[in-house]
């Protein structure tokens, strides 16, 4: 009799997919009852992960397949030999290492950090490599990047989650834990108790989402930003409703109906068509004034945090863009600058006069020009 071969489609399992259920049979391995059901719930979980990450890696995996204290000594030595070889290092490639190519981040890789020759395309890299270069592309410059980079760095902005602020609601709501008595409710059930007071009802307050607006300068000073900040208000605009996206070189423009696309480069691209002065000049007062006249006192950012990313380089007349700043820092709850030009400085003074102009009427300055920074400001913004 025949021996029976592999089963069909096996080669189909993509290779992420197929190393945590090497993984989590090297557990089984070792002891640990690991099931089927919790390596399911493991690979959905490193879906929404950072797969490139070793710590999302590393947790992601305790957190399902470690059901007792007792068994982490025994997870934290296979995870080790498994992944970061400090021992028992093995030959076999496919449950070792992964390859090293700029189309995969959601698969565990990422490009070199420096292209090679064309031979060592189909090198392997180990995975503590490959979470180097994951944290290297945090931290290179948009401008530095090679394209290859930039569409490994584009596809980790998609992945980042926001968590706009939240204000508190006139509106109420039961809950046992809130201060204010709910005398409606607590009348309404004493009356069916024929008039027997049970239990204190209590209220309180909804917390509601504030308003995002982006604003985004495009202008040919952001050439090397500009596309990269779009696609960070494109994953913005999926993450919540409540976000309005513009645009501005020598006028403003709202995009925030071009970027209702399910395919990100469909969105980017009828953005961009949307905008006629691309690479273009700057007139940032000019451009502030269009917004806070035929938006902002309609109510667009009122209460909301409103981001301006732009390097401050300004063509127009810097009375224009006081008087604007000005009145947008009334109507808006919180003003944030995001500004290439700073970078990781931290005693970083503007020095164009577009940023010294706005500079009093900011309430929190931050940098753009990496992914890092991106992240950062992602941490920052629950707290506005």
């Amino acid at each position: 009799m025949a021996e029976p071969g592999p089963a069909a489609g096996a080669d189909e399992v993509p290779a992420p997919v197929r190393l945590l259920v090497d993984f989590a049979q090297a557990l089984r391995e070792e002891g640990l009852p690991v099931g089927s059901g919790d390596v399911l719930t493991y690979t959905r979980a490193m879906a929404v992960l950072r797969l490139s990450d070793v710590e999302d890696l590393y947790w992601g995996g305790r957190t399902t397949l470690v059901t007792r204290r007792d068994q982490i000594p025994v997870y934290d030595a296979v995870f080790r030999r498994f992944f970061l070889h400090e021992a028992d290092r093995r030959p076999e490639p496919e449950r070792t290492v992964l390859r090293a190519a700029a189309r995969v981040v959601a698969e565990l890789t990422v490009p070199q950090t420096e292209p090679g020759d064309e031979e060592q395309e189909g090198e392997q890299t180990p995975m503590g490599h490959v979470a180097a270069n994951a944290e290297i592309l945090r931290r290179k410059a948009f401008a530095l990047c090679t394209p290859d980079e930039l569409l490994a760095v584009r596809r980790m902005i998609s992945a980042i989650r926001l968590a706009p602020p939240r204000r508190r609601s006139r509106r109420t709501a039961s809950d046992r834990s809130g201060r204010r008595p709910d005398v409606r409710r607590t009348v309404r059930e004493a009356l069916r108790r024929q008039g027997e007071v049970g239990e204190l009802r209590r209220l309180r307050h909804r917390r509601r989402t504030r308003r995002l607006v982006l604003v985004l300068d495009v202008s040919g000073s952001m050439s090397d930003y500009s596309r990269n900040l779009l696609h960070f208000a494109y994953s913005t605009r999926r993450a919540t409703t409540r976000v309005e996206v513009f645009c501005f070189g020598t006028r403003l423009t709202r995009i925030t109906r071009s970027l209702d696309r399910r395919r990100p480069d469909d969105a980017l691209s009828r953005a961009a068509d949307a905008v006629f002065d691309w690479e273009g000049g700057t007139r940032i007062g000019d451009s502030l004034r269009t917004f806070v006249r035929d938006h902002a006192r309609r109510g667009v950012c009122r209460g909301g945090v409103v981001v301006i990313c732009s390097d401050g380089l300004d063509r127009g007349d810097p009375a224009v863009l006081a008087d604007a700043m000005e009145r947008l820092s009334r109507l808006c709850r919180t003003v944030v600058w995001l500004n290439p030009h700073k970078g990781d400085a931290v005693d970083f003074v503007p020095s164009t006069m577009g940023m010294m102009v706005a500079a009093p009427y900011v309430d929190l300055l931050l940098s753009g020009h990496d992914l890092r920074s991106l992240e950062d400001f992602a941490g920052v913004l629950p707290t506005l």
